[in-house]
This record gives structure tokens, C-alpha cells and sequence, in this order.
């Protein structure tokens, strides 16, 4: 449906998007991540056609934003970050104006407008001045103006930010069912968020695409945050010759603690957990050594995030790239 080939956008000589390709499917809602100043919102608004690109293409089922800005944008319904709202206007007389902007008119036009106003939950405000909404309604309203027009991609640039936690509910609910009938791209600075709501997840840092994959596959490839922690009445000594035994432990760090036990944290690969939590059980049994605290932990899109931007990843490395393949729309990072 989205097809983004080395992509870059300088502001003199600061690179805002850094050579970014990858393609998008139709009918799939996915996460847009990245932390501040990592290119998100550029990217959008050059996908939109509202910011010229440096270098590189995007098509829009098919059309080229640059070379068909007309008929590509007929594709899709925009929300920016501060909604293009009116507020000395009703949500009513704003749809009015954004649908005939849109070639919209007569009866086609109250249709959708009626048909936008019921799907966003705004039937009982619509004669209310925008001005006088909450920040939820007012979201709600610049959601209703990028479904005008049918279109069947819609972007969202951090709908729920600013929004109080039952708002923040309500507009990921509709986002969901936005995406039963759309694609739906959203990008947003709550990890929980995206992960409850997404099938795919696209990070981006310092303008380059370090990982595009679900966030369960995410969780998996990225192996560092899996780890059990434990206490034993042992010696560093017996701990580390029964850990060196075992298999699918990368790493471990021992502490000796005052009263004569150890503190032991362990990094595992993915999946193995359980395994490895029965295995130290058993061996610390077998030589009469007591294991009296051990807890676990697996990666989630949190870690998987700070992993990928801060540094830990590098963009361009054979680790970076094997993340990136792992995605099922078989995006690619390339290397300047």
C-alpha cells in the first residue's frame, strides 16, 4: 500500500530522515516509534505530502506523493500532532468545510460527514464551538476530518498525546476499529499503547530505520532484557562452576552479599527461561546449596526500544540488519 525507498530530509546540514525504505500492507494498523528528534513526525509529514524530501520516493497505492500529489493524497486522511482545528467553529461546520476542501458535496457530503460524526463518537457535540471541547473531543474531531473522503490509508501523529487516561482508552479503541477497515498508521511516545493496539512496529533513530517487526518478534530477537536473578547460600566460586555448566545462559554477574550469600543475575536466550529456572533449581539441589529468591524477566517493547535508540544496537550493524528482516513486509535498512 506504502512503498518509502531512501528516503532522506536535510535541514542544512542536519539529516532529519537518513536513507529510510520500507513498505507497508494494506490493512494492518502499526506502530510508529522513535524518540524525540528521531525523524517520526518529518517522515509523516513528507509521506502526506506536506514537506518536500532531500532525496527518494513514496507511492501511495501505486501513485507517486511527488509526481500524483493529487490522486495520492485522495489516499489519505491526516491527523498532525496540533489538529488543523477552526474554534470558532461547531464540529459540524468544520466537517462541512474539510469535505468540500476534500471535492466532497450534496448529498455525498452530508453522508459522510453524518457517517464520520457517529464512527468518532461526537454525535452529541456537534453543534458545540470546538472551542469549548475537551482535548478528547478535539481529537476526536481531527480524526473525523482525516476519515472525510473515504480514504484508505489513515496516519496519525500522536493522537492521545495530552489526553487523561479514560481519553487515552476511548481514542485507542477507536483506533482499533479504525483498523478492522483501514491502515492505520500511528506514532506515539506510550509503548503500552502501541503494543496493545498494533500489529506491526516501525522504530526509527536518528532518521534510520533500526527495527520493523511485530512486537512480540521484537521481544524475541532482542535477547539482552531476558534474564533471572536469584539468591543462594553458595559462593561465588560454586555458582559460577554450575553456571558454566549449563546451556543457553550468555552471561551472568555475581555479588557476594554480608550474611554469606550470593546474588547472582543471569542473561538467557530467548525462550529458554523456564528451562533455565528448572535447571538452576535442580543443581543447586543436587549439591545441597539452597536457591531462596529467583525471579525472571523477559524483554518487552519498552527494553526492545531503548535497546534500538540508545546505542546499544548500532544502525547499519549485522545485528541492526537482522532485526529489520525479521518483519513480515520485508523491510530493509540500508547502509549510506
Amino acid at each position: 500500500m506504502i512503498k518509502v525507498e531512501h528516503l532522506t530530509k536535510c535541514y542544512g546540514n542536519f539529516m532529519a530522515v537518513n536513507d529510510l525504505s520500507f513498505e507497508i500492507d494494506e490493512g494492518h494498523v502499526y506502530g510508529f516509534l522513535g524518540p524525540n528528534g528521531a525523524g517520526k513526525s518529518t517522515t509523516m509529514n513528507i509521506m502526506t505530502g506536506c514537506l518536500s524530501a532531500t532525496a527518494g520516493n513514496i507511492t501511495i497505492g501505486g501513485h507517486d506523493i511527488f509526481e500524483e500529489p493529487e490522486t495520492a493524497k485522495k489516499l489519505i486522511g491526516y491527523l498532525p500532532e496540533q489538529p488543523p482545528l477552526y474554534m470558532n467553529e461547531t464540529p459540524l461546520e468544520y466537517l462541512q468545510f474539510v469535505g468540500e476542501a476534500k471535492g466532497l458535496k450534496g448529498a455525498e457530503l452530508r453522508r459522510q460527514i453524518d457517517e464520520v460524526i457517529q464512527q468518532v463518537g461526537i454525535v452529541h457535540v456537534k453543534n458545540r464551538l470546538i472551542s469549548a471541547l475537551s482535548k478528547g473531543y478535539k481529537q476526536r474531531v481531527g480524526i473525523a476530518q482525516a476519515l472525510l473522503g473515504n480514504p484508505k490509508v489513515i496516519i496519525l501523529d500522536e493522537p492521545t498525546v495530552g489526553l487523561d487516561p479514560i481519553q487515552i482508552i476511548e481514542i485507542r479503541d477507536l483506533i482499533k476499529k479504525l483498523g478492522e477497515t483501514h491502515t492505520v498508521i500511528f506514532s506515539s511516545h506510550i509503548l503500552s499503547e502501541v503494543q496493545a493496539i498494533c500489529e506491526q512496529v516501525l522504530i526509527i533513530s536518528k532518521g534510520k530505520l533500526v527495527a520493523f517487526d511485530t512486537p512480540e518478534n521484537l521481544e524475541t530477537l532482542l535477547t539482552q532484557s531476558n534474564g533471572i536473578h536469584f539468591m543462594a547460600q553458595a559462593s561465588s566460586e560454586e555458582v559460577t562452576e554450575i553456571l558454566k555448566s549449563m546451556k543457553h545462559i550468555t552471561d551472568w554477574d555475581c555479588a557476594d552479599q554480608e550474611d554469606g550469600s550470593v546474588a547472582v543475575h543471569i542473561k538467557t536466550a530467548a525462550g529458554a527461561t523456564r528451562e533455565i529456572c528448572c535447571e538452576l533449581f535442580f543443581a543447586f539441589a543436587a549439591r545441597q546449596l539452597a536457591i531462596f529468591e529467583m525471579t525472571s524477566k523477559k524483554a518487552n517493547l519498552e527494553d526492545v526500544f531503548i535497546e534500538l535508540t540508545e546505542g546499544n544496537v548500532i544502525p547499519g550493524s549485522d545485528k541492526q540488519a537482522d532485526i529489520a528482516k525479521g518483519n513480515i513486509g520485508e523491510s530493509e535498512v540500508h547502509e549510506n
